[in-house]
């Protein structure tokens, strides 16, 4: 096999989605439980986004169909939950660069108890006006926040997502 992932098999491509997706998973849990820094509600949102697509790579990396068609409707549906993750994660850096006195007030609430007490869409409604939690920044590396990485591994891995599935095969 070439040492370039571009000319990887479509198979090849998708199941290596899955396992970077499986590490950043991975590196979130290591931070929450290894680091002690709890995930605010953006982040856990970012999270679920790239465990669907975790699933997505995986299923379409698995499945290798043979014609475009497939391969394009495994892209899309890896595309689909990284765009939803890239709008989280673009949302959580921006309130990450508001100045402290345009920060909204922290709910003080974890993810689970808004959905329980207000429905997933009040939940959702909620975590979208962003909170104090959400604006800290805790960890950087190389000066950048995490969010940050997180929008730039959503958007590399949709567009490689959709490389994979619209590349033309021999």
């Amino acid at each position: 096999m070439s040492t370039n992932p571009f000319a990887w098999s479509f198979r090849a491509q998708f199941l290596s989605g899955f396992v970077l997706c499986g590490s950043l998973i991975a590196y979130a849990l290591y931070v929450q439980f290894g680091m002690l820094m709890l995930p605010c509600p953006l982040c856990i949102l970012q999270r679920v986004a790239f465990a669907a697509m975790g699933v997505m790579f995986l299923i379409g990396g698995l499945h290798a169909p043979k014609g475009r068609t497939g391969r394009a409707v495994y892209g899309l549906l890896v595309f689909l939950p990284a765009a939803a993750g890239a709008g989280v994660a673009g949302y959580h850096v921006w309130l990450q660069s508001l100045p402290p006195s345009q920060v909204p007030l922290c709910s003080g609430m974890g993810l689970d108890y808004m959905i329980e007490s207000m429905g997933l869409a009040g939940a959702l409604a909620k975590v979208f006006e962003g909170s104090g939690e959400c604006a800290k920044v805790d960890w950087t590396f190389l000066g950048v926040s995490m969010p940050a990485w997180t929008l730039v591994w959503f958007i590399g891995l949709g567009l490689g997502a959709l490389w994979a599935a619209l590349k033309k095969r021999g």
